[in-house]
């Protein structure tokens, strides 16, 4: 997650951004060719990250990692013990935020600015529901999911 996955959606959430400074407004988009084919590069990550996360066996979260919040996010043991639980589960989650980098990735294909906003409104709830469920239960983001009043 930490060194796939985070990075490959930072770059995605980073790639549009309106800043309010001192000295007026400031926006951050993809323009150039070389903007557009480094931001297709992270969105590709993202894709095949949620394939790797459907081999069975493989860790999820290192054994070496710790929780930045104790008490509200998992030891990996435990998590690694959520979806052992019910792998069905995970495999349906995991597939979501494949399909969800189809998404980011047919923006970015598209060079459309709005259309890669709401794809990373998109790619942030498909990563909101794994983490409600397996980092920290019990802690879940209070928005709705897609398409519930």
């Amino acid at each position: 997650m930490r060194t796939m996955i985070d990075p490959a959606a930072d770059a995605v959430w980073d790639a549009v951004v309106t800043e309010s400074t001192p000295e007026g407004i400031v926006e951050t988009r993809p323009e150039t060719d070389g903007d557009w084919t480094r931001l297709r590069r992270q969105a590709v990550l993202l894709a095949e990250s949620a394939n790797l996360l459907l081999v069975e066996g493989r860790r999820i979260a290192a054994p070496e990692s710790r929780s930045e919040l104790p008490g509200i996010d998992l030891h990996p043991d435990a998590i690694e013990e959520l979806l052992a639980e019910d792998w069905d589960s995970w495999a349906a989650t995991a597939r979501g935020l494949g399909d969800t980098s189809a998404v980011v990735l047919a923006a970015i294909d598209a060079r459309d600015v709005e259309a890669l906003l709401a794809a990373g409104a998109e790619l942030d709830l498909a990563c909101e529901r794994c983490h409600a469920i397996y980092w920290y239960p019990g802690h879940a983001d209070p928005r709705p999911a897609p398409g519930v009043p």
